[in-house]
């Protein structure tokens, strides 16, 4: 009974006798398969890359309704998956965060800050019967203006926040994280610059992307944005034509993958 959660997930305030809080793994359930985010801290910044589905041929996919990643407010930006009415009200929660400090303390955020304030905003709606777990996992990008530094934090549906080199959400998270682990993000030799993380970010939305049956025929839809020490620690939407120069040189190292592959396989 309680493997199946028949009987303990009628609310997010009930635990099953072996632990579990079968609201919060479902409300995971809805992140895991929606839409892949990417987030990568580099040596002069951080850059977020969603992967958008297209759920319909009229569906204007630059509208504001549509978007997966927003401006927080001058210093932050955050990206979203997951139920995307549920992600929009985290978006608005954040802002409202760095509104109040602001004006309460006369200074922007600093991104620990914001990240454990919207972190126990998730977590709350865990803890009561009445309400239930937000079906959306975001990650923040911003600038500690003490530390002069920027920070990279996903926070999840039951609540957690942790700080990243390197992470991924949303369907095929596991091959995204696989990839990024290949960059060793984490070793100060092997940090990559925004210009470089951006692409790895499109190469890695883009093998994804290939990799699954359902979208084949349909366009990719992406978005990118950074925040470094050339925006001035702004968050800014990536250009356009650096985005494009980026695809270009996704698809051909995806392309160049293949052929190695091939010849190893003829080899054999």
């Amino acid at each position: 009974m309680a493997s199946s959660g028949s009987g303990y997930d009628l609310s997010a305030s009930t635990f099953s006798p072996d632990g579990r809080i079968f609201q919060v793994e479902y409300a995971g359930k809805a992140v895991d398969n929606a839409s892949t985010m990417i987030g990568i801290l580099a040596t002069d910044g951080v850059v977020l890359a969603v992967s958008k589905p297209v759920l319909h041929k009229l569906v204007v996919s630059s509208t504001g309704s549509y978007k997966r990643i927003h401006h927080v407010s001058k210093h932050v930006g955050m990206a979203s998956t997951g139920n995307l009415p549920d992600a929009r009200q985290l978006v608005s929660r954040a802002m409202e965060e760095c509104f109040d400090y602001n004006e309460f303390y006369g200074s922007p955020i600093a991104p620990m800050v914001l990240a454990d304030r919207l972190a126990a905003y998730v977590h709350y709606f865990t803890l009561h019967g009445a309400l239930r777990p937000f079906g959306a996992a975001c990650l923040l990008a911003a600038h500690d203006q003490d530390a002069d530094q920027a920070g990279l934090y996903m926070v999840e549906p039951n609540g957690a926040a942790y700080s990243y080199y390197g992470v991924a959400a949303g369907k095929g998270k596991q091959a995204a994280k696989t990839e990024l682990e290949k960059l060793n993000l984490h070793k100060p030799e092997s940090r990559v610059s925004c210009s470089d993380a951006v692409k790895q970010a499109v190469k890695i939305l883009t093998m994804l992307f290939q990799e699954q049956s359902e979208n084949e025929g349909k366009p990719l839809e992406l978005e990118v944005s950074w925040l470094s020490q050339a925006t001035n620690w702004e968050h800014q939407y990536v250009p356009k034509d650096v985005l494009e120069n980026a695809k270009t040189w996704a698809k051909e190292q995806l392309e160049a993958d293949d052929d190695d592959d091939e010849e190893e396989h003829m080899e054999e």
